[in-house]
């Protein structure tokens, strides 16, 4: 055979490959019964649990015709509940631990259907209302995608379940069983590393602590400001749980050695991290709550740094050797800064001779002395 030939037929074996990984591609992202399956089950059981399970049931801050919803939050008793009857099931082989990591492209597909079709029910009921209230008061601007796309009411609800509350809980939870998948999976190929194990371990303490302070996110921006659409749906449902875990699916496929000296400095930036959001975000949740009480004097959004620090602990294990483990952390900061201009407009807007004067006493945005 002739060096050309030779050439020829590398260049179509590595055209074939191509074709064949594409197909692959496209073939798994095709929905099956089995994901709608995994679906149903997933977002029956939250609604059944988060309906019956005891709570504390947290009153929401008070919407403009002065009403205010109330929230149960019983996120972290339904977690662990769920991680217990998986684990029988499992035990008693009634279902795979790796089900999830096995078929991931597929639950992506029919999850991401699910969520245009939730979000074209929401904007046709939204259309529809007649409620004039500050949760269900339609807000339509006439523009058919800006109105899908941002949603119309505040907090649409379906049979008494508040949705805008009940799908960022399912993309917290979702984000943990595919990282739980992908672990099992990483057992099953004899593959556990010390970068897998890091990684797992930052995530669930972080979704773990997400749940144990739940109410918090009653006050958040996107339960108290951002109307139910496209967006909002599609973020909760697909992109945490979907984007959130690329580190994990990752390490599956790359070994990854770590020495002392990147785990340690690893630990501690999760530390930091840690103690920064969530302290952050505990005081402004207790100055929306109590508007006398003190406010951050270091930068007006601390909260957001300390959300990017933990974003860089879950990427750190994967090592410097690519840039898809950093998806996650380049996005959020993007995100976070898009944020904050837009949160910095509304309470300018808001709150007016006050917020120039705690802009003049706190000049950081999210990172003192620096931006």
């Amino acid at each position: 055979m002739s060096r050309k030939q030779s050439k020829y037929l590398k260049h179509q074996t590595h055209s074939t490959g191509k074709i064949m990984d594409l197909g692959f591609l496209l073939h798994a992202l095709i929905p099956s019964l089995n994901s709608v399956y995994v679906l149903v089950v997933f977002f029956g059981y939250l609604a059944i649990a988060g309906s019956i399970l005891p709570g504390k049931v947290v009153p929401g801050v008070t919407l403009q015709d002065g009403s205010r919803l109330c929230y149960r939050c019983n996120g972290l008793l339904s977690l662990l509940l769920l991680v217990a009857l998986l684990g029988v099931g499992a035990k008693m082989d009634l279902l795979s631990p790796t089900v999830i990591s096995e078929s991931g492209f597929e639950l992506l597909s029919t999850t991401f259907i699910l969520s245009v079709l939730v979000t074209l029910v929401l904007y046709a009921a939204g259309c529809n209302s007649q409620n004039q209230g500050s949760s269900l008061k339609p807000h339509v601007t006439g523009n058919l995608i800006h109105d899908w796309w941002f949603g119309i009411q505040l907090n649409p609800q379906f049979v008494g379940i508040d949705l805008k509350f009940f799908f960022v809980r399912a993309g917290m939870m979702g984000w943990l069983f595919i990282n739980l998948s992908v672990l099992a999976k990483s057992i099953q190929d004899a593959n556990l590393s010390c970068s897998m194990i890091l990684y797992q371990l930052f995530c669930a303490l972080y979704i773990l602590d997400y749940f144990f302070y739940e109410e918090y996110m009653t006050s958040t921006w996107d339960i108290i400001a951002e109307r139910l659409g496209f967006m909002l749906v599609f973020g909760d449902l697909v992109w945490i749980p979907f984007t959130f875990s690329i580190q994990g699916w990752w390490l599956l496929g790359n070994k990854v050695e770590l020495t002392t000296a990147a785990v340690v400095a690893n630990c501690l930036v999760f530390l930091i991290g840690y103690l920064v959001f969530r302290g952050a975000n505990k005081q402004k949740h207790v100055f929306k709550k109590n508007p006398k009480a003190l406010m951050g004097g270091i930068a007006r959004h601390c909260n957001y740094l300390g959300d990017l620090l933990l974003a860089l602990s879950f990427s750190l294990p994967c090592g410097i050797s690519s840039p898809v483990p950093y998806f996650y952390p380049i996005y959020l900061l993007i995100l976070l800064i898009w944020r904050e201009r837009r949160d910095e407009a509304r309470c300018a807007e808001k709150y007016k001779e006050v917020w120039a004067e705690y802009r003049r006493l706190v000049p950081w945005r999210i990172l003192p002395y620096f931006y």
